[in-house]
């Protein structure tokens, strides 16, 4: 079975002049939602695309590790992540060099080891974590 996703992108005028406006039309989320240089580059309010990279991998990660918790018999009451895509200006140009994720999680009965190696698995096999090909790091803590 494939599943499709779709997201469009409209760019108008020149890098730094100009600004474009991103739609998920499937889900309606976003709808012409506003990007431009200064999003990106400076902070300006607004999206960017590394924003965006961002919140999915945080989404991925938390499904992917009550998903996981839940098959080694421990139902999450919560679990929290934060992405930090880190972008780097290199003679290249801007390229995402890396991603930190930091978890936290509510997690009736599972101790703190068994607890780190399922977040650790977590993280390497979110489909998100997969499809970037970037170091992927991790700090992952229990709480009340």
């Amino acid at each position: 079975m494939q599943i499709q996703r779709r997201a469009t992108a409209r760019w108008e005028g020149g890098l730094k002049q100009g600004q474009g406006r991103l739609s998920t039309p499937q889900s309606g989320l976003l709808d012409g939602q506003r990007y431009a240089f200064g999003t990106r580059f400076t902070d300006e309010v607004g999206t960017n695309p590394e924003e965006l990279l961002a919140a999915a991998h945080a989404g991925c990660n938390s499904m992917a590790l009550a998903a996981s918790l839940e098959r080694a018999g421990h139902v999450a009451e919560r679990v929290e992540t934060e992405a930090e895509a880190r972008m780097e200006l290199g003679a290249a140009g801007p390229s995402i060099v890396g991603v930190h994720l930091k978890v936290s999680a509510k997690v009736p009965g599972i101790g703190a080891d068994a607890f780190a190696a399922i977040a650790e698995d977590s993280k390497r096999n979110c489909v998100i974590s997969r499809a970037l090909g970037v170091p992927v790091s991790l700090d992952a803590r229990l709480v009340d």
